[in-house]
């Protein structure tokens, strides 16, 4: 056989493993609504950058239904590329080739793959479609979930990890998402599940659908599994590139600058906003985009927890996380779902240099007999650890109420904050007025030939003897008190003056945060 033999050879092959499960599984998987496996690496990464790996790796089976060469590129297509000019590794799972399900040498190929994202020092996507593991491999399939477990763990942190579910995502593979630092999902199409309808239904007689099992909006907003639910495949990928614009490609790298638009730093809509009264509430994320940089604030897990916001802005043209209480959800109050939405994203930003930014409105955590016996104190905490292990930039601006312990627990100076600012109609005590002036001044309240009216100005009294920022300045616990209109510049000052910030923690193998 001669050289132009061996390349008709050789291009044939190629053109069987790019065809996956053939012509009429491709046209099955667009009928769902769903695209291909290369479909889908083509519109996440830069036009023609993406270079595909080990393409030519097959199974050792050679038994009923998994005949060898059956399963071309082992339904999964791994490789690198580039996004806005910046290196990614990738798996995509091929659901046209065995319902994309993962065997020895599936996983092999993402193992391989991971390990290269690490030695290069990039972000490592997955996109993930796949009926669960092969059955006809048994214990070997399992073995491989456990390599790419066991590489999501040892590299959190490490580099950035984004999982996309794209389709069936069951049994043990949902685990290696659940390790990683975000997880797209899309509507209608992907679901996330550890025993399926069928199972369930057997065990416990419920019956439900797949999608209300474990749909995007299912993850999306009860059980927090899933921070970002995208009506379509092309919209998830759109947003994966986004997501990746604000993360250094891994930890010794800083966060890409970018140009920003000049808009004027004294915001003179911000008073707007924000009601002086306190009872009033206000939707913080207009706090949050009038002091980021124009159209910068990407919200993550925003229909879970709405009584907290999180995301990516930038500010002067830097990328951050922003941590807020919504005063318009339960107060602003902190519960169980809020404590752990915070705590993690936290913990993502202080593993990828990302400085934090808090704007602080919080009556306290949430009270109730639910929230105590489901472990608000436990979970609570994690919002405590988090912030004291935090070593990146740490801004605190306290808008109208900080209270109790969950005043403490947001960045306050005694858990590590390097700067705390104060709106001049911010109210920082141990409890609200209202609770605090029937306690102090409950005789008087009681014995008063007017209750009410005396209550009320206890409640005035105490508001303005004790609720406001200026004692907690005067004993270091705030840095400035500042007009709210100064808030986008007073942030860009300490981020530039904070840039150089090193900070050491005892030695030690690991803390043990309360999970």
């Amino acid at each position: 056989m001669d050289m132009y033999e061996k390349l008709n050879e050789l291009y044939d092959k190629r053109r069987k493993v790019e065809m996956g499960g053939g012509d009429k599984r491709r046209e099955k998987q667009h009928e769902k609504g769903k695209l291909t496996a290369r479909e889908r690496i083509e519109l996440l990464v830069d036009e023609n950058t993406f270079v595909e790996l080990q393409p030519f790796i097959e199974h050792r089976f050679d038994e009923e239904g998994m005949e060898k060469g059956s399963a071309p590129g082992e339904g999964v297509v791994t490789g690198y590329g580039y996004v806005n000019g910046r290196k990614i590794f990738l798996f995509a799972q091929d659901f046209t080739v065995y319902g994309g399900a993962l065997g020895e040498m599936h996983a092999k190929k993402i193992a391989n793959v991971m390990d290269l994202a690490v030695k290069n020092k990039a972000p490592f996507v997955g996109l993930n479609d796949s009926g669960g593991a092969r059955i006809q491999e048994g214990v070997l399939s399992l073995d491989g979930y456990g390599h790419v477990f066991y590489r999501n763990a040892i590299y959190s942190g490490v580099i950035p990890q984004i999982s996309v579910i794209m389709g069936p995502c069951a049994g043990g593979a949902v685990y290696s998402p659940a390790i990683t630092d975000f997880v797209f999902m899309v509507e209608k199409t992907s679901q996330m599940f550890i025993t399926g309808p069928k199972v369930i239904e057997t065990v416990t007689g419920e019956k439900i659908s797949s999608e209300a099992l474990g749909g995007a909006k299912v993850h999306g907003s009860k059980s927090g599994n899933a921070h970002f639910s995208c009506k379509s495949e092309e919209e998830a990928l759109r947003q994966v590139r986004d997501l990746l614009s604000y993360l250094p490609q891994h930890q010794e790298e800083e966060p890409p600058i970018q140009s920003y638009e000049e808009k004027d730093e004294f915001l003179y809509d911000l008073l707007d906003h924000v009601p002086s009264d306190p009872s009033r509430s206000y939707d913080v994320r207009e706090v949050i985009r009038e002091t980021a940089d124009k159209e910068s604030f990407m919200e993550v897990q925003k229909d879970f927890a709405k009584n907290a916001v999180i995301g990516f802005a930038r500010v002067g043209g830097r990328p951050l996380g922003i941590i807020a209480n919504q005063p318009k959800v339960m107060a602003g109050g902190l519960d169980i779902d809020s404590s752990d939405k915070i705590a993690r994203f936290i913990r993502f930003c202080d593993s990828f240099r990302l400085p934090l930014v808090t704007f602080e409105d919080v009556t306290g955590f949430l009270p109730g007999v639910q929230q105590e016996h489901g472990g608000i104190i436990r979970h609570g905490a994690k919002i405590l650890y988090a912030y004291s292990e935090a070593t990146v930039p740490k801004i605190t601006v306290i808008t109208r109420k900080a209270y109790g312990g969950a005043y403490v627990a947001l960045n306050s100076k005694s858990i590590g904050a390097d700067i705390v600012y104060a709106w001049p109609n911010a109210e920082i005590a141990v409890m609200g007025p209202h609770g605090a002036a029937n306690v102090i001044f409950a005789r008087e309240i009681q014995e008063s030939e007017n209750p009410e009216k005396t209550r009320a100005e206890k409640i005035e009294l105490y508001r303005e003897k004790f609720a406001n920022p200026y004692i907690a300045a005067a004993n270091g616990m705030v840095d400035d008190v500042i007009d709210p209109r100064e808030t986008r510049q007073k942030i860009m000052e300490s981020l530039k003056m904070l840039q150089e910030k090193t900070e050491q923690r005892p030695a030690k193998r690991h803390g043990n945060i309360p999970l």
